[in-house]
């Protein structure tokens, strides 16, 4: 019996909250007033119907974990459970734990935004309508540009010191903008690094990922030819040579329908999340202390 109850009290818990949930965006359902039993509901609490879908939803839940039917004993078991809970519900709102614990007052934000928004999530725009909010906004559906740079790596300690790497790394720079061949140059100033720079269009992320923050913020705005600067990297100093860049390349809307589709939904769903908050703050009273002289 022990287990038992323990398994009881973890069901019974583990749906309290999502139940706070759907009870404060109900308001606890109908008053004192109402039938005993509504259409569509297998139990009252205090006058808040508990549903039918929720019930047999619960069930489900329980035959899932059972490899024995599920009998007239177990089905009691949901409903009071289903009682206990929305009880537990009706005491938490009467003690104000929706305004007064922020991980319910989360909660009910967060499903109150999903409710606001869900019909712009369902919705289905025609094509027309997405191949036009696609043409719309093509920065939203380009495929970034790419950098091609090769890099020069001078080590530091325990090699050399850090004033002698800069210097050589310098000196590196220096024949890279007089012309040298880059082979050239790495063969007699550079050293071999673990995780070189692939000679390869990368994107910027990328790139930054394997040079480092510095080295995508020295060719960001460069032109093909560039040579940056001895960079600090990697316990030594790295010089960069741009070799290529390629423009960023709109996609066109066969080749991203589906991002198209998710996007207009997205925005769909903000605009309604905009215009539900716009009309609760014109229906409410809402004072703000001015800022403090």
């Amino acid at each position: 019996m022990a287990q038992g109850g323990s398994r009881s009290i973890a069901w019974l818990g583990a749906g309290a909250l999502v139940g706070l949930v759907a009870a404060g965006l109900s308001l606890l359902g109908s008053g004192a007033g109402a039938p005993a039993l509504p259409e569509g509901a297998v139990a009252t609490v205090n006058g808040a119907a508990l549903r039918a879908a929720d019930y047999q939803r619960a069930l489900a839940a329980l035959e899932s974990d059972r490899r024995n039917p599920v009998g007239a004993a177990e089905e009691r078991f949901v409903l009071d459970r289903l009682v206990d809970e929305e009880l537990l519900v009706q005491r938490a709102l009467e003690l104000g734990l929706a305004k007064s614990d922020r991980l319910v007052r989360n909660q009910l934000v967060t499903a109150m935004i999903a409710a606001v928004t869900e019909d712009a999530a369902l919705a289905e725009p025609d094509e027309a309508t997405l191949r036009a909010f696609h043409a719309g906004h093509p920065d939203r559906f380009t495929e970034p540009g790419r950098l091609r740079a090769r890099q020069l790596w001078v080590r530091a300690a325990p090699l050399r010191s850090e004033a002698e790497a800069r210097a050589r790394a310098a000196d590196a720079a220096a024949r890279l903008r007089a012309g040298a061949p880059f082979d050239a140059v790495a063969a007699a100033l550079g050293d071999p690094l673990v995780a070189p720079l692939p000679d390869a269009p990368l994107p910027a992320a990328k790139l930054a990922g394997y040079a480092g923050p510095d080295a995508l913020a020295a060719l960001a705005a460069a032109a093909p030819g560039a040579v940056s600067e001895p960079l600090a990297f990697a316990g030594g100093f790295q010089v960069l040579l741009l070799s290529a860049r390629e423009a960023p390349v709109s996609l066109p809307y066969d080749a991203v329908a589906d991002d198209v589709r998710a996007e207009w939904r997205r925005r769909a769903g903000d605009e309604a999340l905009r215009r539900y908050l716009a009309e609760l703050r014109e229906r409410a009273e809402i004072e703000i202390a001015g800022p403090a002289s």
